[in-house]
C-alpha cells in the first residue's frame, strides 16, 4: 500500500515515539477506528525498543498494579502473537528464577506464593530437579520457580509490524520527525504538534518517549522526572540451542526495584532463535553516557559462568547498551495530564516497556476513544509525583 505524507492534515490522536508503546498505541488506536500520526526523531525501535531483550514477565513484579498491568499485557501479548504469527517470533518459553543460597531461595518461595494468590502461575522446583528444567545449569544452584506465563519475543520486528499493522488502517507514520512543540489552543488543551517536518493537528497526543517521556512532556509545559537508567547485554556467537527458558538470579528482582544510582549486576541469561545467547543485567544511572563498561561487562559474563558453565567456553559476538526510562516509584506513566488537557503519557516502562506495551498500548486507545479502561489508572497517574514531593 502505497502511503502519502499528510503533513498539516487533522488526526484523532499523534503518538511521539515509535518503539513497541508507541506501535502498541498506534495498533489500539487504529484498531478503534481512530485516525492516527506515529512520529518519532529517530526511526522505528531506534531507542531503547532496540536495545532490549524482548522480556514479557510476570516473574519479576511484585503483587500490585504493576502485576496486574503485568497480566493484562501478558494475554494481550499472546493474542498478537496469534495475530502477526512468527513474524514477531513469540516465543512461550516460560522463566526459571534460580537461588544460590538458602536464603535467596526463601525468599523466592515467599514472593512466588504472593504472586500466585493474584494468579500468577508459579512451580516451585527444588535443587536436584533443576537439570529436568535446565539439563546444561549449574549443580550448586539451591532450587528456583519456574514461571510457565513468561515469554520473550524480538522487540524491534513486534514495533516493526504492529506499525506496519496500524498503516494498513490507514495511519500515518514519519520517521526523522522531531517535534519541537506540543500546541495548545487558548483553553490550554492540545491542538496538535510543530514538528521538523511540518505541523499535525489533533485533539490527542500520547507521549510514548520512553526514556525522553521527560523531554516531551516538558515542549507540553509539563514535567516527568523520569531518568535514563544504562543496562548492557552480552550477545555469544551462534550456540547449539541448550538453554530453554529466560533463566535469572534471584538478585534481578531486588536490582529491579532498587532506587541505587550505582552499578547493580544481577544474572539473566536466555538463547535466542538465531542461537545466540543473551547475558545481563546491569542497571547504573550515568546520564545518557554510551562508553562502554568493562567492569559492568566482566561481571555479567562471570556470573553468567556460575549459572551455565558451559558459558565459559562460548566466545562473545557483540555487547550493546541501553537506557531504561526510569521513575522514581518504579511505575510507569500511563494516563491523561490534567495540567495539559488532551495529553496522555505512556512512558517510563524502566526495563519492562516491552513487556507491558501492550497493555498500555490499549488503556491508552481506550482513554482516547473515550471507553473505559480495562484497569484502574491511578497508580500509574502523572500527578502522584505531586503527592510524592508533598509527602517529602
Amino acid at each position: 500500500m502505497q502511503h502519502y505524507s499528510r503533513v498539516g492534515a487533522a488526526f484523532d490522536a499523534i503518538v511521539i515515539g515509535a518503539g513497541v508503546v508507541g506501535a502498541c498505541c498506534a495498533h489500539y488506536l487504529s484498531a478503534a477506528g481512530a485516525s492516527v500520526a506515529v512520529l518519532d526523531r529517530g526511526w522505528v525501535a531506534g531507542g531503547t525498543t532496540g536495545a532490549g531483550e524482548g522480556n514479557i514477565l510476570v516473574s519479576d513484579k511484585q503483587p500490585g498494579a504493576e502485576l496486574e498491568l503485568a497480566l493484562l499485557s501478558n494475554r494481550l501479548w499472546r493474542e498478537l502473537g496469534s495475530q502477526l504469527g512468527e513474524a514477531i517470533e513469540l516465543e512461550l518459553k516460560g522463566g526459571l528464577v534460580v537461588a544460590a543460597s538458602a536464603s535467596a531461595l526463601e525468599a523466592l518461595q515467599s514472593l512466588a506464593r504472593a504472586q500466585r494468590a493474584c494468579g500468577v502461575e508459579t512451580v516451585p522446583v527444588a535443587g536436584p530437579e533443576l537439570a529436568e528444567s535446565e539439563p546444561h545449569i549449574s549443580a550448586r544452584l539451591c532450587g528456583g520457580i519456574l514461571y510457565p506465563e513468561d515469554m520473550q519475543v524480538q522487540p524491534m520486528l513486534a514495533a516493526a509490524h504492529l506499525l506496519a499493522a496500524a498503516r494498513r488502517r490507514g495511519a500515518e507514520l514519519r520517521t526523522g520527525c522531531e517535534v519541537t512543540e506540543i500546541s495548545r489552543g487558548s483553553d490550554g488543551r492540545v491542538t496538535g504538534v510543530r514538528t521538523s517536518a511540518g505541523s499535525f493537528s489533533a485533539p490527542v497526543v500520547v507521549n510514548a518517549a520512553g526514556t525522553w517521556g521527560g523531554a516531551v512532556a516538558a515542549l507540553a509545559g509539563s514535567a516527568l522526572p523520569i531518568l535514563p537508567r544504562r543496562g548492557f547485554i552480552v550477545v555469544t556467537e551462534p550456540l547449539e540451542p541448550l538453554i530453554r527458558h529466560k533463566v535469572y538470579t534471584a538478585e534481578y528482582v531486588a536490582n529491579v526495584a532498587s532506587s541505587d544510582e550505582g552499578l547493580e549486576v544481577s544474572t539473566v541469561v536466555e538463547g535466542t532463535r538465531a542461537g545466540t545467547v543473551l547475558i545481563g543485567a546491569t542497571r547504573e544511572r550515568v546520564g545518557f553516557d554510551r562508553s562502554v563498561s568493562w567492569e559492568a561487562i566482566g561481571r555479567i559474563v562471570a556470573g553468567a559462568i556460575t549459572v551455565f558453565p558451559f558459558l565459559a567456553e562460548a566466545r562473545a559476538l557483540r555487547t550493546y547498551s541501553g537506557f531504561r526510562p526510569y521513575c522514581p516509584d518504579h511505575l510507569p506513566v500511563i494516563g491523561p495530564d490534567p495540567r495539559v488537557p488532551g495529553l496522555i503519557h505512556a512512558c517510563g516502562h524502566e526495563g519492562a516497556g516491552i513487556g507491558l506495551a501492550a497493555a498500555s498500548g490499549l488503556v491508552v486507545a481506550q482513554l482516547a476513544t473515550g471507553r473505559p479502561t480495562e484497569l484502574p489508572l491511578h497508580p500509574f497517574a502523572v500527578d502522584r509525583f505531586d503527592e510524592m514531593s508533598v509527602r517529602g
